[in-house]
């Protein structure tokens, strides 16, 4: 990577493209488990010619030790785990609370970064943070539960923001030794196999879905995982876990401006100042990491 701003660039993009993922998700007429299954596998599959065809990928692959493999199946166990947790809070706490309390995550990331990687922001950075975080409570607010039920999803949820820090702290750590690709696909690959026995244990259906929940699949591989969250493993040998994780919030902004165009959802005065916050708690957090050595 020539510079850290080109970096910021690409960050930009790849946000924008796992914005996509809460429309294919509403698109897909399937159990949770079975729409994170295809997405991952999908995905493992498109990628898998990219590891035999590049020679240094082969490389890679032969050369890793046990430590490395067992990080890389760690990471898919920790995604797959992630999106079970998210996808099943939303049987019992409303999209828009469990939204907000996944965009905890960062709080997870920057702690885990501190005492993990030693990383260090300054009080405006940290101040930027916790703004773009109340932007998505101001976006979820109004539609916030309280009951048994919401709290057993908003505690599932708070675990899933947890895990999925946890996923790119690992990913960190094992991009410093190994490239992109080799570690995508041992990851998505081992993520896809768990979700599979999930799915299976709970008797869903594999293949008989209509034609628009295919689509839906192929658009969750190809836009929001290789182009969203693939990106943010590539990003991982410049940018860390915690300057990422900070960067998914900009996906409620994303999701609430594609819900307008494709789903004819309407942004309220509510939403629009949250992505307002949002992107002004951003704008100061990443300007401020930019200027970190």
């Amino acid at each position: 990577m020539r510079s850290k701003s080109m970096a910021y660039v690409i960050l930009f993009f790849a946000v924008f493209f796992l914005s996509t993922s809460a429309i294919f998700v509403k698109i897909a007429a399937a159990p949770a488990g079975i729409t994170a299954f295809y997405r991952l596998l999908i995905t493992t599959l498109a990628l898998i010619p990219f590891l035999i065809l590049k020679e240094e990928n082969r490389r890679e692959i032969g050369k890793l030790n046990a430590k490395q493999w067992g990080m890389g199946v760690l990471s898919g166990f920790l995604l797959s785990v992630h999106y079970v947790l998210w996808f099943e809070s939303l049987n019992y706490t409303s999209v828009a609370s469990s939204t907000v309390i996944v965009c905890l995550q960062p709080l997870f990331a920057l702690i885990g970064g501190y005492f993990i990687f030693k990383e260090k922001y300054s009080k405006l950075a940290l101040m930027g943070c916790v703004i773009a975080i109340l932007g998505s409570v101001v976006i979820g607010w109004g539609d916030l539960q309280i009951s048994n039920e919401a709290l057993l999803g908003d505690i599932m949820a708070l675990v899933a923001a947890a895990i999925i820090a946890g996923y790119f702290m690992v990913g960190q750590h094992i991009r410093t030794t190994l490239s992109a690709i080799p570690y995508s696909v041992i990851s998505f690959g081992s993520g896809s196999v768990f979700l599979a026995i999930y799915s299976l244990m709970r008797n869903e259906n594999f293949i008989d879905y209509p034609l628009k929940t295919w689509g839906a699949f192929l658009g969750l591989a190809f836009m929001a995982t290789i182009l969203g969250q693939f990106i943010f493993t590539w990003l991982l040998k410049w940018l860390s876990a915690s300057i990422i994780s900070m960067s998914i919030l900009g996906e409620a902004v994303g999701t609430c401006i594609l819900s307008y165009f494709i789903l004819s959802e309407k942004i309220s005065l509510q939403q629009g100042t949250g992505i307002v916050i949002i992107l002004v708690g951003l704008g100061i957090f990443l300007s401020q990491s930019s200027k970190r050595k």
